[in-house]
């Protein structure tokens, strides 16, 4: 069986992407790898196993073209409502919280946000299909 470790996008701030997912998400670097012409960042919580890697290319200064093939980032929190307020009131400017129905039921609650890049990340209330 294969296990999911690591989704991977490319930043151009380090400094800048480290600080939004350590304030946003609690991420800490669980290992920084420098190479000649890109370092590759891992970050994580105590929460899961499953880290993000930052791609930092060397002399990058124009921003990535996200494209339309990239969708969101998502993890989910014990209490959204709470999540959003810390977050707005650290200015990092999260997005009004939704509720999508199904069937007449609500499925989700949730908030997207937007890292330093531009990348989107889902915030979800956790529970039922969203542990």
């Amino acid at each position: 069986m294969a296990k999911m470790i690591h989704s991977m996008i490319r930043v151009r701030d380090e400094e800048a992407s480290l600080a939004f997912y350590r304030e946003a998400f609690g991420l800490e670097v669980a290992d920084r790898y420098p190479f000649e012409s890109f370092t590759l960042v891992y970050l994580r919580n105590e929460e899961t196993g499953f880290e993000l890697e930052l791609t930092v290319n060397a002399d990058r200064e124009k921003p990535y073209e996200l494209g339309d093939g990239y969708g969101h980032l998502a993890l989910s929190v014990d209490d959204l409502d709470a999540e959003h307020a810390r977050m707005e009131a650290a200015g990092l400017k999260p997005n009004m919280v939704k509720t999508m129905q199904r069937d007449g039921t609500p499925f989700a609650r949730f908030f997207f946000i937007s890292d330093p890049d531009g990348y989107k990340i889902e915030v979800l209330q956790r529970g039922g299909r969203f542990l």
